[in-house]
């Protein structure tokens, strides 16, 4: 079962293209699609739990790094829903109401920041883990109490939002599995010892969370199946702001990065901003918005795909951006 989990989690840039073909074709021709909300909840905390399990929350107290996440964060909170705010505007400014809602779906993607792939991506190109790892908690913490707020403020002419509710799903997907990986963490280093915690249980985690991931872009591209089919170009109407977005957000950190910080540093904040919480916005997208969440939730499972794959290729363009890694970084 690991082995297999271990075979989804590196292959993450195929399989999740793959399961949205299976949620659509299945969602669209197969089956009725509309039970499998249901899974929405139990899916992200599969998503989200082991990627806190395997949090070190210690190391936001640790280390000198205060302006490297001072400008990630001002960057992630700031000049990230600016940006997709305005892209929004300009390529999903149509009269129908759908053109709305992906604007909405495309502002969740920019207020919830730092996933876990964060670390993972981080790690691949030899960048800063351990400031990595404070970008994605802060950007949490942070993102928990300011998507409400924003969302509100921004998108409120578009979409009916309740900040309370909507607070209350972040909390059920953010802080309920951020306590319960922490104590699951503590448990098992007490009992088994911290060797043992990072050599045997701790590589366990991260499998589940790309299930997860799979599972969640199979059930969305199901619950909008037929829509799809029905109006194909949509497709494309939303990939070509996601594209934009991502692009600019590559450009204008990979700026920042070579003129102010050094080679891992860098490295993290890039990662540390333009790798959303697409698990998290989508189960907000799903829970908090009623039925027009389905048709804010077709964005952000496409943003999945444009994720990947432009994280992976960008890790491929580091040697060329930043240079080699130097031996003590990493």
């Amino acid at each position: 079962m690991l082995k297999i989990l271990k075979f989804i989690q590196k292959n993450l840039v195929y399989v999740i293209p793959v399961s949205m073909v299976c949620g659509l074709i299945g969602g669209g021709y197969l089956f009725d699609a509309k039970p499998l909300k249901k899974l929405i909840i139990p899916i992200t905390f599969v998503m989200v739990y082991p990627m806190m399990v395997t949090l070190n929350v210690k190391s936001i107290f640790q280390g000198k790094d205060t302006k490297l996440q001072i400008v990630t964060q001002f960057i992630n909170f700031i000049i990230v829903p600016i940006i997709v705010f305005y892209t929004g505007k300009i390529f999903l400014g149509g009269e129908a109401e759908k053109y709305g809602l992906w604007a909405v779906g495309l502002f969740l993607i920019g207020v919830l920041p730092a996933s876990g792939m964060t670390i993972s991506w981080t790690g691949f190109a030899k960048g800063n883990k351990e400031a990595a790892t404070k970008m994605l908690v802060f950007g949490l913490i942070i993102g928990a109490f300011a998507a409400p707020v924003y969302t509100k403020v921004f998108m409120g002419a578009t979409v009916d939002v309740d900040m309370i509710h909507m607070f209350k799903q972040i909390c059920i997907f953010v802080f309920v599995p951020l306590f319960a990986g922490i104590a699951t963490q503590n448990y098992l280093v007490k009992k088994h010892g911290k060797k043992a915690w990072m050599e045997v249980y701790k590589p366990k985690f991260p499998p589940f969370s790309a299930l997860g991931v799979m599972l969640i872009a199979f059930v969305a591209m199901s619950l909008k199946a037929k829509n799809i089919i029905a109006n194909p170009t949509d497709i494309v109407t939303i990939i070509i702001p996601l594209v934009v977005f991502y692009s600019l957000s590559y450009v204008l950190l990979t700026m920042v990065g070579k003129l102010f910080f050094a080679r891992g540093d860098a490295i993290a904040m890039v990662f540390g901003v333009v790798m959303r919480d697409l698990s998290i916005a989508l189960a907000i997208a799903m829970t908090a918005f009623k039925e027009e969440g389905m048709t804010i939730a077709l964005l952000i499972s496409l943003a999945y795909v444009i994720q990947i794959q432009s994280a992976a290729w960008y890790v491929k363009l580091v040697p060329k951006i930043f240079g080699p890694p130097k031996k003590i970084e990493g």
